[in-house]
């Protein structure tokens, strides 16, 4: 061939070559502005058609250039929202979300067919209420898609999902359980526009926190996984048939199903890691861990198992089973190069949570065993359920706690001493039923040392020789003796022994001597929960049985010595602030308790107490001893409201000479009264602040007895006048209580009664505008809500208040009746004496007729009130000079508004009913 005809070749291969290369470059610019509106439309008819959630984005653009050779429609800052509750709220948002449209479809079918997906710079925000509903609902069912009216065939036909630098966040309220997934990385490939398919993928997250119950197990920690997943888009359930995740250093086999329900999940999860080396698995523990691992030398073998298999649905109390198989062998453990490390460390247990019940829970430890040199630690048990548990227990240990204590690194804590145990037991344990395990051990501790971060000085010399037996599984054969045991703390010893026996008639012989500062052993051992402070100082023989404490046969009991209390706080679950002795010594003869001016506080309260208690051993060591007792209380201020059972906030009065300051008060709870009690009180006090009433003088008897509180003869001065009192009071529930008492008041100041008496205008509004002089004789019973405020449709009693000298000035109902009648003098009526009796019923009121004389007038009235103020009078005005004869009046309305009519018909005020009686 010649050179011509090979050149003249050449040339029109490149020439053909590249009019079809920017034809078709041509045509990548083409066709997305010839189709783009076509896609534009579908997309919004897709989004309309499959999402129920609201999806808003900036701009699109459609580019075979940005993913290629895709031809991609590119959504800009995007905005999908949840699903109903979290509707208002952003479920994914994203820089960037990348549509991969097949071609073919755009061409040869009507509906556009989307084949890729690419989010970008994205935050997926799932969130989970307490009731299990989720904000990821947002696709729309078959039946929903079937009621558009435009069914044609637009889908989400998917090959490949793509996520880059992404950042996931999940948060479920209902199992309590949080995630954050930091540079999410995923790219996943399948025949993904199938109902079934293959998910292939590969994930990469830089940076994975778990928390679970506010307590965090993983942060910061490093994923890399290879997963192949069956997705059924149907059903919306996930099959993972083979996940090798890596975390951290960690290899973990992750095996499973997860289906989601309307109201939750259905799970079935197999987590194991085979043959792993003890290091690894902890570069896998929270972070609590990780500075004590990079100083700590860790070999073993190790076998981990994590099954979650059920539905979990939080609104049915339906949950799945868990079970957690945790095996090392052989582990080595040295934290900072210790001269004596854990050798041996064989560990076997095995948990199951059905139903993730705890009082289902079983704990199966086979074996948990180490050594150190010649040392060693060996035990096994079995646990069953949690009230009631079967339990089946070996220990053995032959140990030296300092050098354990070295060798594990056990952070904010030194242990010291030798530690030899032996125990074994099988069996039982049901307090209600009063059986125990069959049990048989010893435990002693010689030389022992505790010192914690919380306080600078150690507890030392600890030496504690305690034995165990029972034969029997009854609480009646247990036998528990601790001889001797003592330690010194701050330079002072404590010496304590203690021979238990039978506990169903508890057979006891306690000595114990020493001081003990209570605040600073409690920053010894400082735990979550308790709030214990003060100072004891004892010297006590305690000997006897319990039966004879509880039937009275005393001299059968040889308990005597001291007990010394400074700064005791007594918490308790009734009260909301501490009670606090200040300083007091009991003497303790027999069963009986003697204290003398011991010195007490409860807020702003102050107390002085002398007495006795008794029966006070079966009390502390049972729940049903009753503590009994009789003693006298002088005070010089008590604020009641304190005692409330959960008091929010509270600002009163202090018992200062200007008496200025206000009250608010935020309270929800009545007063409880122990059960377990029966004691008499002589109270008296200054000064009693209650509910926005100031008390002087008040005294009388209480006793409590079966939770009901009683008072007798109780008196005190309120507003001037002296007040005598005799009820009852019983709390129901935390809400709620009833009282009934009655009480007598002579000759108090109406006015001043209304103006300081918050109870008393309420109940008496008609009284604003009278002045004069009122005793009161009356009986009432109802009810109190948790704020201890009486429900007014609870309330029923009756009885009489006597006036006299009675100015009434501007009164409504009067004003009104003396326009009807055109009697000028009726407005401002003068009453010389008069008794007024009332009875109270389903709030309401009804007032006897009662008569009275003033300005030649002779009045009558009787009829109803509510307590909420409505009016229901009959008014008979006899007219001078003998009132032969009189005009027939009828007051309705309210008593801020009265109508008044001449005449005799009147209509029923409507009964309230309390709907709890």
């Amino acid at each position: 061939m010649s050179k011509n005809k090979t050149k003249s070749i050449l040339f029109k291969i490149a020439k053909y070559s590249g009019i079809t290369f920017f034809a078709i470059l041509g045509l990548l610019f083409i066709t997305p502005i010839i189709f783009a509106d076509k896609i534009k439309e579908q997309i919004k008819k897709t989004a309309n058609e499959k999402l129920s959630a609201e999806l808003n984005y900036s701009d699109v653009s459609l580019s075979f250039f940005h993913h290629f050779p895709s031809l991609t429609l590119t959504l800009n800052d995007l905005n999908l929202n949840g699903s109903s509750p979290y509707a208002t709220e952003k479920f994914i948002t994203a820089k960037e979300v990348s549509f991969g449209i097949n071609v073919a479809s755009l061409i040869f079918s009507k509906a556009v067919k989307i084949d890729q997906i690419y989010l970008s710079d994205s935050f997926i925000n799932v969130k989970v209420n307490k009731k299990g509903e989720a904000n990821y609902n947002i696709y729309k069912s078959s039946s929903q898609q079937e009621k558009s009216k435009d069914s044609s065939d637009t889908a989400l036909k998917l090959e490949r999902i793509e996520i880059l630098n992404s950042k996931i966040i999940y948060d479920d309220q209902s199992t309590k359980l949080h995630f954050d997934a930091l540079g999410f990385n995923y790219l996943g490939k399948g025949d993904l526009n199938k109902a079934v398919f293959d998910l292939y993928s590969k994930a990469k997250i830089e940076k994975l926190n778990i928390v679970y119950e506010d307590e965090p197990y993983l942060m910061n920690k490093k994923i890399d996984a290879d997963l192949i997943t069956k997705v059924n888009v149907n059903s919306l359930s996930f099959y993972f048939q083979q996940n090798n995740l890596k975390i951290n250093q960690l290899l973990v086999d992750f095996k499973g199903n997860f289906d989601f329900l309307k109201d939750g999940y259905n799970m079935d999860f197999v987590i194991k890691s085979d043959n792993s080396d003890l290091y690894d698995v902890f570069t896998a523990f929270p972070p609590k861990y990780i500075s004590w691992l990079s100083k700590t030398e860790l070999k073993g073998n190790t076998n981990l198992l994590f099954t979650l298999k059920g539905n979990y649905i939080a609104s049915q109390k339906i949950a799945p089973d868990l079970n957690l198989d945790v095996k090392i062998d052989n582990g080595f453990v040295n934290y900072d190069k210790s001269a004596f490390p854990v050798s041996n460390l064989n560990l076997d247990i095995k948990t199951k949570v059905p139903y993730l019940n705890p009082d289902l829970l079983i704990v199966d430890a086979k074996n948990l065993s180490l050594n150190i040199n010649k040392d060693y630690l060996k035990s096994k048990f079995y646990i069953k359920g949690a009230n009631t548990p079967d339990i089946n227990g070996d220990f053995k240990a032959k140990i030296d706690l300092d050098k354990l204590s070295r060798a594990l690194g056990i952070p904010g804590i030194t242990l010291k001493g030798a530690l030899t145990g032996d125990i074994k037991t099988n069996g039982k344990f049901d307090k209600k039923n009063r059986l125990f395990p069959t049990t048989k051990g010893l435990i002693e501790l010689n030389n022992g040392y505790i010192k914690t971060k919380y306080y600078p000085n150690p507890i030392t010399n600890i030496m504690v020789k305690t034995s165990i037996d029972n034969q029997k599984g009854t609480f009646d054969d247990l036998k528990v003796k601790i001889k001797p045991a003592q330690f010194t703390f701050e330079g002072k010893p404590i010496f304590m022994s203690a021979d238990l026996s039978n506990f169903d008639d508890l057979n006891y012989d306690v000595k114990a001597k020493g001081e003990l500062n209570i605040s600073k052993i409690y920053n010894v051992f400082s735990q979550k929960g308790l709030d214990l402070d003060g100072f004891i100082k004892a010297d006590l023989v305690l000997k006897g049985k319990q039966s004879d404490a509880t039937k009275g046969n005393y001299s059968k009991l040889q308990n005597k010595g001291t007990l010394e209390l400074r700064n005791i706080g007594i918490a308790s679950e009734h009260l909301p602030k501490k009670f606090i002795i200040k300083e007091g010594i009991f003497k303790i003869n027999q069963d009986k308790m003697s204290f003398n001016n011991f010195l007490a506080a409860y807020g702003e309260s102050d107390f002085k107490m002398n007495g006795y208690l008794q029966n006070v051993f079966n009390y502390a060591t049972t729940k049903t001893g009753v503590l009994k007792g009789s003693f006298t209380v002088s005070a010089r201020y008590i604020n009641v409201d304190e005692f409330m059972s959960n008091t929010a906030a509270i600002t009163s009065p202090a018992p200062t000479k200007t008496e200025a300051s206000t009250t608010q008060v935020s309270q929800t709870g009545v007063i409880i009264i122990p059960t377990n009690l029966n004691l008499q009180l002589m109270a008296n006090a200054q000064k009693v602040y209650y509910d926005k009433l100031i008390l002087q003088n008040a005294s009388g008897n209480l006793k409590m007895n079966k939770g009901k509180l009683s008072m007798q003869n109780t008196g005190f001065n309120l507003i001037g006048c002296k007040v005598v009192m005799n009820g009852n009071y019983q709390s129901v529930t935390s809400q709620k209580a009833n009282f009934d008492y009655n009480i007598k008041a002579s000759d108090f100041d109406i006015k001043k009664a209304y103006n300081e008496i918050d109870v008393f205008r309420k109940m008496a509004s008609a009284a604003e505008k009278a002045q004069g002089i009122v005793s009161l004789d009356y009986q009432l019973k109802g009810r109190l809500n948790g704020n201890m405020e009486p429900v007014y449709p609870s309330l029923v009693g009756g009885g009489t208040l006597s006036v006299k000298d009675i100015k009434i000035r501007g009164l409504k109902m009067f004003n009104a009746v003396s326009k009807k009648t055109n009697s000028e003098s009726m407005k401002n009526p003068d009453v010389s004496k008069v008794d007024i009796k009332t009875t109270i019923k389903n709030n309401i009121m009804t007032v006897e007729r009662f008569k009275f004389k003033f300005a030649g007038f002779r009045p009558r009235i009787e009829g109803t009130t509510s307590l909420d103020g409505k009016l229901n009078l009959k008014m008979r005005l006899g007219l001078p000079p003998l009132g032969i004869f009189g005009i027939p009046l009828t007051v309705t309305g309210t008593q801020n508004n009265p109508k008044v009519k001449v005449g005799r018909n009147t209509e029923d005020l409507e009964e309230t009913k309390d709907i709890e009686q």
